[in-house]
């Protein structure tokens, strides 16, 4: 599938690009806003990931003069920046989801992956958990409980997107590791157990089970 990747720096877009080819994307790179605006509105890209802080032209520009000359590419924003204003800013303006930066491969992966899916029509964006109390958006990458929309860093989000797709399943330290934080990853296992209890805190301490010798897992 072809992509469009407008990124000013080198240091996020050179390996950003090398692991999305190897992934199977074909991928255009523009380094300033115009540049993007160009490429995005004379080419024919079914994914666009855009950064919000460019030269010339942000993002968020971008994003609304794509619409208003038709362009219907899903929209990835890439930033630095995850208050939720900025968030619902970039949703407004017709983006389809929000990644933030420092991002794993993995994540970003999975996030285009749902964008494809939701593009061709092949699965809604809600995914339940929590006996009902829990409702996860993976096109957005919005987390709810209780009704109430919960503010969670992209790697909150990612674990939690791990568990929810496979409920009742359990899953180790190391699964999820290579799950939400890449295979690549060199630090210590029990960062997941760190993880585990911020989610727990901004939901609730029963949103994720845990058992020792099995891991960890959330109820359907």
């Amino acid at each position: 599938m072809r992509l469009l990747l407008v990124e000013d720096d080198a240091r996020i877009a050179e390996p950003t690009v090398g692991a999305l080819r190897e992934a199977g994307y074909a991928v255009t790179w523009a380094q300033t806003g115009p540049e993007g605006l160009e490429a995005a509105l004379l080419g024919d890209f079914p994914l666009i990931v855009l950064d919000v802080m460019l030269p010339g032209m942000d993002g968020f520009e971008i994003a609304r003069e794509l619409r208003a000359g038709g362009v219907e590419a899903a929209v990835l924003f890439l930033t630095a920046r995850g208050e939720l204003a900025d968030r619902v800013q970039g949703l407004d303006l017709g983006g389809d989801a929000y990644l933030v930066k420092p991002f794993a491969v993995p994540e970003l992966l999975a996030t285009l992956r749902a964008l494809s899916r939701r593009e061709r029509g092949q699965t809604a964006p809600q995914v339940s958990f929590g006996v009902g109390r829990g409702a996860l958006d993976t096109v957005a990458r919005t987390v709810a409980w209780d009704g109430a929309e919960v503010s969670v860093t992209g790697r909150e989000y990612s674990l939690l997107e791990a568990l929810a797709l496979s409920p009742e399943r359990w899953f180790t330290r190391e699964d999820l590791l290579d799950r939400v934080w890449g295979p690549e990853f060199g630090g210590e296992a029990r960062i997941v157990d760190v993880y585990v209890r911020y989610v727990r805190r901004k939901l609730a301490p029963e949103a994720i089970s845990s058992e020792r010798g099995r891991g960890y897992r959330v109820e359907k």
